[in-house]
């Protein structure tokens, strides 16, 4: 599904030749195939086009004052948000949408996999289609072939919109990416008279990212249980703002993914402000 996206995204690119950035702003799964397309567009090229001309060792001539920035299918990459997306897989985040969020029928859906197809296999993360890992271990790092978290990292902003609670196919600490000791505290929080069902705003911590390059070997030596904490460790690198959505006091709550989207107005009104926040902060 990346592939087919990154391919679809270079048929409207050229569709648009005048387009100069590019954001993306993904709903579910929609940001995990996101995050693949951004690995099969990212562009970092040795030479560089200075003045007309190629600097045939690659590298930058600042004689011009211009700064050489990645890209993104050519374009400069602006914002990447997402809404609701299981960033670390669905094990053990009450992900399953027919299991209603219990831990033991949850437990059931793992041992029986091969219902949910090939992305079903990924998101449980049984699946060893990147070799010795699964995959989605193999896009929390960059690699010879795709640069995920370089891909990532070339984006000015990015963005998690999370459901506290009330939310049973994606988890609060996969969508946020975060570890569960990291969660803020649900007592106490409210939102606003703007932006009623948002509880909380994390900006980006501050640090220097750290650019994972995760070899076949060293991945086999990972176990299950140490996979969502290498993902979280990785993916943090890059810094990312979290904002933490809460339904609690709406009569749409438990329809919480699709109405932090507002997938229809018409049942999914409440999550018009925070579709209002994304816009209010969307950078241009």
């Amino acid at each position: 599904m990346g592939g087919r996206l990154a391919e679809e995204i270079l048929l409207v690119i050229k569709r648009h030749p005048n387009v100069q950035k590019l954001s993306f702003i993904c709903h579910s799964l929609g940001g995990l195939i996101a995050r693949y397309a951004i690995a099969k567009l990212y562009e970092q090229k040795e030479d560089v086009q200075v003045n007309g001309e190629y600097n045939k060792h690659g590298s930058r001539d600042q004689s011009n004052g211009e700064e050489f920035k990645e890209k993104i299918a050519g374009l400069e990459p602006i914002n990447f948000i997402t809404f609701a997306t299981p960033h670390l897989g669905s094990r053990g985040h009450k992900q399953v949408p027919m299991c209603c969020g219990f831990y033991a029928l949850e437990k059931v859906a793992i041992c029986t996999s091969y219902l949910f197809g090939r992305t079903g296999r990924h998101l449980f993360l049984l699946d060893k289609d990147s070799g010795n890992c699964p995959l989605l271990l193999h896009m929390a790092g960059d690699h010879e072939d795709l640069k995920f978290l370089s891909a990532l990292q070339s984006f000015r902003r990015r963005v998690t919109y999370a459901n506290m609670r009330y939310d049973n196919v994606v988890g609060w600490s996969t969508s946020s990416i975060r570890r569960r000791t990291e969660l803020p505290k649900l007592k106490g929080l409210s939102g606003d008279g703007k932006y009623p069902y948002i509880v909380n705003v994390e900006t980006p911590k501050v640090c220097s990212p750290q650019l994972y390059v995760l070899t076949g070997a060293k991945a086999n030596r990972f176990k299950k249980t140490e996979v969502e904490e290498e993902m979280i460790k990785r993916l943090s690198s890059v810094g990312w703002e979290r904002v933490d959505v809460d339904f609690h006091r709406s009569k749409q709550r438990n329809n919480a993914h699709l109405t932090i989207q507002v997938n229809r107005y018409r049942v999914n009104s409440d999550g018009a402000c925070v579709i209002q926040h994304m816009i209010d902060n969307f950078l241009l």
